[in-house]
C-alpha cells in the first residue's frame, strides 16, 4: 500500500505522528463505453470555451462565479487556506461508540505509527478500545475540512470520514405517520423468521455475484464472439413475481418452513390457522 498523507494524531498535548492509507479498494471489471454502431473509443475532452483548445489538467483552475463577477482561484491560492497547510489530526472528543451513526460513515483509512516508537499510538488504541469510546476528529484533506471518527480494528486504528449532518436527507415519508397494528402472533412468527435466519456475520461468505457474472460473459465473449448464448451460459432465468404480500402471516410461516429446509433443519408444525366454527342450527318444533 502507498500512504496518500502524512500528519499527527493530537489529543491534548499528545502527539501521534501517523500515515494514512486507504482502507479499500474497488474490484470492480473496468470498462469503457464505446459507440455501438462501430466500436469506436468514447472519449471525454477539457476544451476551453473562448479558444476552443483542449486543456491539460494541469492548466485547469477553478472559479467562483456570483452571477455578476467571477473570482479565478489557483492552485497556491487554495493551498495558502491555514486548514489545507495543516497537517494534524485533532481529537475534538470522545463519545460512545453507539451514538456514531452508521449513516453517516463514508470513506475508510488505516493509519500507521510514523515514529521510531509506536508506544503513543499503542496507548491510545488501547484507551479507546478499554473505555468503549469513538474519538471524533477533524482534520483537512485533499481541500475540504473533514468531520471523521476514529476507532479500533483489530491492532490498527481506523480513520472513517463523517457525512456532515446536512449532507444526510430527512426521511419524511407519509406512509410511516399511519398507525399500524402489528399482533403478537404475527410479531412472534417474524421473530421465528429472524431466528432461522441467524448465524456469526462473516463477510468472507459473500461474494459480488454481479462481478462474478460478469466476468463470465466477458470470458465467454471473448471466446464465442457476439454469438454467444447467454442462456445457455447463465441457464434460462426465470421472472420472480414481485407482487404485494396479501397474507402476511402465511407469507411469513412459509419463509420459516423454507429458511429451515434450507438448513436441513426439521420444519416444526406452525401454528395452523382455526377454521371457522360451524353454526349450530335449531330444529324447529
Amino acid at each position: 500500500m502507498r500512504s496518500i498523507w502524512k500528519g499527527a494524531l493530537t489529543f491534548g498535548l499528545v502527539n501521534v505522528p501517523v500515515k494514512v492509507y486507504s482502507a479499500t479498494e474497488d474490484h470492480d471489471v473496468s470498462l469503457h463505453q464505446v459507440h455501438n454502431k462501430d466500436g469506436g473509443r468514447i472519449r471525454y475532452q477539457r476544451i476551453c470555451e473562448i479558444d476552443g483548445e483542449v486543456v491539460p489538467y494541469q492548466d485547469i483552475d477553478k472559479a467562483y462565479d456570483d452571477g455578476e463577477q467571477t473570482v479565478v482561484l489557483t492552485k497556491d491560492d487554495l493551498s495558502s487556506l491555514p486548514s489545507e497547510r495543516s497537517r494534524e489530526i485533532e481529537v475534538v472528543e470522545f463519545v460512545p461508540s453507539d451514538q456514531v451513526d452508521l449513516l453517516t460513515l463514508d470513506k475508510a483509512y488505516f493509519l500507521e505509527p510514523d515514529s521510531s516508537s509506536p508506544k503513543a499510538y499503542v496507548l491510545l488504541r488501547k484507551t479507546l478500545e478499554q473505555t468503549e469510546r469513538t474519538a471524533i476528529v477533524r482534520f483537512s484533506l485533499r481541500q475540504k475540512t473533514r468531520l471523521a471518527a476514529l476507532r479500533v480494528r483489530g491492532d490498527v486504528l481506523v480513520l472513517q470520514t463523517l457525512l456532515w449532518a446536512d449532507e444526510v436527507r430527512e426521511a419524511a415519508f407519509p406512509a410511516l405517520d399511519e398507525s399500524v397494528r402489528i399482533s403478537a402472533k404475527e410479531l412472534e412468527m417474524s421473530a421465528s423468521l429472524v431466528d432461522s435466519f441467524s448465524k456469526d456475520f462473516d463477510a468472507e461468505e459473500f461474494t459480488d455475484e454481479y462481478q462474478a457474472e460478469l466476468r463470465t460473459l466477458i470470458d465467454a465473449k471473448l471466446e464465442q464472439g457476439d454469438a454467444l448464448d447467454t442462456d445457455a451460459t447463465f441457464g434460462k432465468q426465470e421472472e420472480e413475481d414481485g407482487g404485494e404480500v396479501i397474507d402476511l402471516m402465511e407469507a411469513l410461516r412459509a419463509s420459516v418452513e423454507r429458511s429451515r429446509a434450507a438448513r436441513g433443519e426439521k420444519t416444526e408444525d406452525a401454528p395452523k390457522k382455526k377454521a371457522p366454527a360451524k353454526k349450530k342450527t335449531s330444529k324447529a318444533s
